[in-house]
């Protein structure tokens, strides 16, 4: 019998996990089918009991609904509770497992895919939201030479170094706090690029050979990628290798075979 996956969310049309996901099916040899759900804003809760009762097997989680997921989970992970949200729902025969893969994915996409390992480093995240909560503790588990987070309101940064402070150390300030930091790696965990704006990123926050992450995907080169490029970030990456990675750890979750990121990506590229 074929399995039954799903990714639930409002709005959902613009998905790609379902493409992804029936990429990663043919690549493993896994006999699963894969829909997208959109998830009434009321109705969560129910959308998903409706699908498990349908025998279905495993979800993907997405706006708006992520916060929603970790209360729905019986067995959340240690990265799912400190992120604060769900991505990846399991339905196993006594209860409901959830983890969040945005961390490891982008850290798999970065030190695996992009080559560029992450220990001993220093790293920058841009922003202090839930995308920059979701990706603190599997950077930490790297052991970077420092870890810090730069954000206009200097509180929401200082809120996360006191979370994680049991798993490591968050240095914390604005972002010309970090002028002259000289990072490895900046990662973009900001919406700035969603809506095509930009950081006003200070002189000397990119050291030698370093790499500029922007989490958002499918927006070309970004003012922040372009910034980061005048200042002198030697890489550049988006956010469509992430996107793909976390999909993988969740594959592996449900299927325990890893996939393969790179031919996903490129497929998705149009290459």
């Amino acid at each position: 019998m074929t399995d039954r996956y799903a990714v639930i969310g409002n709005p959902i049309a613009h998905s790609k996990s379902p493409v992804i996901h029936a990429a990663f099916a043919r690549q493993c040899g896994q006999d699963i089918a894969y829909e997208a759900i959109l998830g009434p804003l009321d109705g969560f809760r129910a959308a998903v009991g409706a699908f498990r009762q349908a025998s279905g097997k495993g979800m993907n989680v997405t706006v708006p609904f992520k916060l929603e997921a970790l209360e729905l989970a019986d067995k959340p992970t240690e990265r799912a509770r400190l992120a604060g949200a769900v991505n990846t729902l399991r339905f196993d025969s006594d209860g409901v497992f959830g983890d969040n893969t945005d961390g490891i994915g982008l850290v798999r996409d970065i030190r695996d895919r992009l080559g560029f390992a992450l220990r001993n480093k220093r790293i920058l995240i841009l922003g202090a939201g839930g995308a920059a909560r979701g990706v603190v503790l599997p950077l930490l588990e790297e052991g970077p030479a420092q870890l810090a987070i730069a954000n206009r309101s200097v509180e929401k940064a200082v809120v996360l170094k006191t979370q994680f402070a049991p798993f490591g150390e968050l240095a914390t300030g604005g972002f010309a706090d970090f002028a002259d930091g000289r990072f490895d790696l900046v990662i973009n965990a900001t919406s700035a690029s969603l809506g095509g704006e930009g950081l006003s990123l200070p002189d000397g926050l990119f050291g030698p050979g370093a790499l500029a992450y922007d989490m958002v995907y499918g927006k070309g080169t970004t003012p922040f990628l372009a910034d980061a490029r005048r200042l002198g970030a030697v890489r550049v990456a988006d956010g469509l290798g992430m996107l793909v990675a976390q999909a993988a750890e969740s594959f592996f979750l449900w299927r325990a075979v890893r996939p393969d990121t790179a031919p996903v990506i490129a497929m998705l590229q149009g290459g």
